[in-house]
């Protein structure tokens, strides 16, 4: 992938992660929360972050000094 693919990838990811923090706030504050749902969606958010800290990493490198 070219550096414009991974920056765009990144991009939405980070939407899809907003989205799912949406989703998960609303369930949580419905009147009967469905807790199976909300640990799920909450384990795809994780995926969802590890996958954006690895195009994160692939971006800008760590450089030691």
């Amino acid at each position: 992938m070219t550096d414009s693919e991974l920056r765009e990838r990144l991009a939405q990811l980070r939407i899809e992660h907003r989205d799912l923090d949406a989703a998960i706030e609303a369930i949580a504050s419905s009147a009967s929360p469905d807790q199976l749902r909300i640990a799920r969606l909450k384990r795809q958010k994780l995926r969802l972050r590890d996958d954006i800290a690895a195009i994160e990493d692939r971006i800008v490198p760590d450089i030691i000094a």
